[in-house]
């Protein structure tokens, strides 16, 4: 059975920092790129970072750029996502989401508030 847990989100203030991690399971992690992507109130669902699970490559959003760092740990089957000097406009559910050819994985998301 395929499972994504996230955790790590929480209420922060601008600024600050919050560490997002996602732990997988049912899969075999290392094939997959693994992403996270984000859905404010009334938004779409936006992609934030992607990092594939052989080459390390990864791609950000142009939002987060220089503030977003995700990493992955395909020992532990964990993917994080590193936020620093987060603003308001961060505000939304984070989702990760592993994808391989014919396979699209979705966790059910963590909330992260950005608030003064």
């Amino acid at each position: 059975q395929v499972q994504l847990v996230e955790s790590g989100g929480g209420m922060v203030q601008p600024g600050g920092s919050l560490r997002l991690s996602c732990a997988a399971s049912g899969f075999t992690f290392s094939r997959y790129v693994m992403s996270w992507y984000r859905q404010a109130p009334g938004k779409e669902r936006e992609l934030v970072a992607a990092m594939s699970g052989t080459s390390g490559s990864t791609s950000y959003g142009d939002s987060v750029k220089g503030r977003f760092t995700i990493s992955r740990d395909n020992g532990k089957n964990t993917v994080y996502l590193q936020m620093n000097s987060l603003k308001p406009e961060d505000t939304a559910v984070y989702y990760c989401n592993a994808w391989a050819p014919g396979n699209d994985y979705w966790g059910q998301g963590t909330q992260v508030t950005v608030s003064s």
